[in-house]
């Protein structure tokens, strides 16, 4: 059940940024001049289309017979396939010279048209961060931005999830549930914490200050059933000594975070837009490590020598792990962050839609950046793009990014199953 939840969540949240990206689309073509024929939500076949007079301004229900019929006034429609949805623009083509048509737009017009989505996305992003830092921000990044003079830290403690047969750790006492406070008095707010301390102390004496939760029979009933105990927390000192350099493990705990929350006042509207700003950064960062691992891994395979091949294979399957689409998306990420809760899912949103933005920047012909890389090309050039040429460019564009989702989709399918 919670899947299948986590996974009619992930359609609606994607349909709703994808659709919030066309609205930008629409909301710049119409303020610039653009006719817009039809805004749809979701993708065809049609589920029920209403159309607008454009004398009267008023809606009426379309018909089905006239669903594929040239309509005077703009188009809204609801489609069976739920996910996105789309602006359609009077004369796409930049040959189209007739007025009212994007391609008879003006260049600065036809970039605010094509990059009105992206902004809408980076919006979307900065409202959400904006209303999180307010009601509580999930910190998943150990520099994530925020105004250090307004914000008040709730710091949640490292748990132990796992401690290794034999280890330093086992023989201390560590008993799993434990939550990690300090290592001798300094305060540890992650587990990359802690291994780096214990880096740097191999072999030493360390005290680690713990908070304990067990269960045990209240005061007044000295001995009592399970069903009556209580759980009762206490703060205690444990005295490790770490194993030298060189061993499997120098302490032997597996680790993990519980939920640290940030909250600010006045400067929530600049947390939110520093964080979109710095996810933005963090997202092209990704982006470009997988590009080069994608590069440089097909590259190594034409090398004589077998340890660049064996390198090249390891950087081209770390792409494979680290690239997800919509089924990987939808069916793993989103149940996962659903079932953490209203604040982990909205981040996570958040961090979709400035997927969304970053994506469509890219100079790939069949995105919004390539589009407008195209049209810019020939302006330079002071040549005219024909109907014919951009259709070619786009169309050979778009048939490798639906290999390359095809390919993806077959890794998301087998890691799920």
């Amino acid at each position: 059940m919670n899947i299948f939840v986590g996974v009619l969540v992930g359609l609606l949240v994607l349909t709703f940024l994808v659709t919030a990206h066309e609205l930008g689309h629409f909301i710049m073509a119409r303020r610039n001049g653009v006719r817009v024929l039809e805004f749809g939500i979701g993708f065809p076949p049609k589920a029920i289309a209403w159309v607008r007079d454009p004398e009267t301004k008023k809606w009426s229900r379309l018909p089905k017979s006239e669903w594929n019929k040239p309509q005077k006034g703009l188009i809204f429609s609801l489609n069976w396939v739920p996910i996105g949805g789309f602006c359609q623009m009077d004369g796409e083509s930049a040959e189209d010279k007739r007025k009212g048509t994007f391609g008879n737009a003006k260049f600065s017009k036809k970039t605010k048209i094509l990059f009105g989505g992206v902004l809408v996305n980076w919006l979307v992003s900065f409202v959400i961060f904006t209303v999180l830092a307010w009601t509580g921000m999930p910190q998943f990044l150990e520099n994530q931005f925020n105004i250090p003079s307004d914000v008040e830290v709730v710091k949640a403690p490292v748990i132990v999830t796992k401690i290794a047969e034999g280890s330093p750790a086992q023989a201390s006492g560590f008993m799993v549930g434990d939550k990690i406070l300090a290592v001798d008095g300094n305060a540890m707010e992650y587990p990359s914490n802690i291994t780096a301390y214990n880096s740097e102390h191999v072999g030493e004496d360390t005290t680690y200050t713990i908070i304990r939760t067990l269960k045990v029979c209240p005061e007044d009933k000295p001995e009592c059933r399970d069903s009556e105990k209580v759980s009762e927390s206490f703060e205690m000192k444990i005295n490790v000594k770490l194993n030298p350099e060189g061993s499997k493990y120098l302490l032997g705990l597996a680790m993990e975070s519980s939920q640290t929350l940030s909250y600010s006042t006045w400067s929530a509207p600049i947390v939110g837009a520093g964080l979109t700003l710095q996810m933005t950064g963090e997202t092209f960062k990704g982006i470009g490590h997988i590009l080069w691992n994608l590069v440089t891994g097909v590259g190594s395979q034409f090398s004589f020598d077998s340890g660049v091949r064996d390198a090249g294979r390891e950087s081209i399957s770390e792409v494979g792990e680290s690239v997800s689409g919509p089924v990987g998306i939808i069916g793993t990420l989103f149940p996962t962050f659903t079932m953490a809760g209203p604040r982990n899912l909205a981040f996570f949103t958040a961090i979709i839609s400035i997927s969304l933005a970053c994506m469509n920047v890219l100079p790939i012909p069949a995105l919004d950046g390539g589009r407008w890389l195209l049209i810019a090309f020939f302006k330079l050039r002071k040549k005219s793009l024909t109907k014919e040429l951009e259709e070619k460019i786009v169309s050979r564009a778009f048939l490798v990014l639906l290999a390359l989702m095809l390919i993806i989709t077959i890794l998301d399918v087998i890691r799920l199953f």
